[in-house]
This record gives C-alpha cells, sequence and structure tokens, in this order.
C-alpha cells in the first residue's frame, strides 16, 4: 500500500509541474518587453534635432537656382544675370548708353546722305528720349571736338518726328526756327538743339540697338 501511496504521489507531481510552467510562461513573455525595453539605450532627443539640422542644412546647399531661397555660397550662372548686361553689348567704336549703341561720324554730310550712312551700318540718325541721352550725345559731340551734329529728328506735314520711329515727346529746343523752311534738327552742344535745311552738311550720329549688333 506504501509503495502504492508513493507511486500516486510521484505521477500527481508530474502531471501538475508542467501546468506551472504553461501557467509561468505567459507571464515570462509579458515581462520579456519590458526588460529588454529596460535594456534599449534611451534617445537622444538633442541628437535627433541636430542631424535634422544637418540635413536642412544639406538641402539647402542644393536647391535649385531657379528657386525662392538661395544660399549665398552657391554658385550663379552666366545665364541668370540681368538681361542688360547680356543685350547691352556694342561693337567697337560704338559707345552704349541705355539700350542702344551709338558712334560718331566725323565726316560732314547732308541729312539725308547721314541717314543713309547710318542704314548702311543697320542704324539711324540718333534719336534722343531723355535728358541725360541728350547730355551723353552732347559729350561724344565734344569729344570729336565738334559743336554741331545731326540728329535724327524732321519735320513731315508739320509733325515733328524722329527716323527711328521713337515717339517724339522729350523736346529741348533752343530758338527754333521754322519748321517748313528748315525741317532737319541738329545737336548743339552749348544748350539745346536747332533745326535748319536738310542739305547742310554736318557730322552726325547713328544709334541702333544692341540686338541688330
Amino acid at each position: 500500500m506504501k509503495t502504492i501511496l508513493v507511486l500516486s504521489i510521484l505521477l500527481c507531481a508530474a502531471f501538475a509541474a508542467p501546468a506551472e510552467d504553461k501557467e509561468k510562461a505567459p507571464e515570462a513573455a509579458v515581462e520579456a518587453p519590458k526588460e529588454q525595453m529596460a535594456a534599449a539605450p534611451a534617445v537622444d532627443v538633442s541628437e535627433m534635432d541636430k542631424k535634422m539640422m544637418m540635413m536642412a542644412k544639406d538641402e539647402e546647399v542644393f536647391v535649385p537656382e531657379d528657386s525662392v531661397l538661395v544660399p549665398r555660397n552657391a554658385h550663379v550662372f552666366e545665364e541668370a544675370a540681368a538681361p542688360e548686361s547680356r543685350f547691352n553689348f556694342c561693337p567697337d567704336g560704338w559707345f552704349s548708353h541705355g539700350s542702344r549703341c551709338f558712334t560718331f561720324i566725323n565726316t560732314p554730310m547732308s541729312w539725308y546722305s547721314a541717314e543713309e550712312h547710318c542704314n548702311n551700318m543697320g542704324a539711324h540718325l540718333a534719336s534722343v528720349t531723355n535728358p541725360r541721352e541728350y547730355s551723353f550725345l552732347q559729350r561724344i559731340t565734344q569729344t570729336a571736338g565738334q559743336s554741331i551734329t545731326w540728329l535724327g529728328g524732321f519735320n513731315l506735314q508739320g509733325r515733328w518726328m524722329w527716323i527711328d520711329r521713337e515717339g517724339f515727346y522729350y523736346t529741348n529746343w533752343y530758338s527754333p526756327s521754322s519748321s517748313s523752311s528748315y525741317p532737319c534738327i541738329y545737336l548743339r552742344t552749348t544748350n539745346g538743339w536747332g533745326n535748319t535745311q536738310c542739305g547742310s552738311t554736318y557730322r552726325f550720329i547713328c544709334s541702333k540697338s544692341p540686338f541688330s549688333c
């Protein structure tokens, strides 16, 4: 009887052990993540911020030039230069002012011959559209040692015009003469401009757009 009792106790113990292991297994599984989380190193927020800032700087360096923000150290290509710096190119012997090129011809001709000479160079007798431009042409004339030169102004049926079709809005007359008898305009280096017969012979200034150069 004692032997049977001992065997019964051992069998009960054998069956009870797996049950306890099964019950402990879920608890171990639940506790494992906690242990892993405790073992994992803490994330340094400041380090992440530093990395984000570094990435932002790297992206800024490679921003395309046509974007709004361009870094100061980014390379600027020549195509991005202002249109004026590209187009205001004048040939040798021509002077750049504003949006046009000018040249002084030191050979006396009538107004008609002077205009024809300018046409052969792809230009017209010079028009004047503002006071600064007139002062510039006066300096060109003075540099050439002259005091009078032909301009491209003429009178047609009582109306003053520029031969290059610029609008005749700016005027700088000095004692104008009769437009019917003296229909062609000449520049004076002292003050203003005058008008005289187109057959008179003066030196002259031609002008043209850089696009036609």
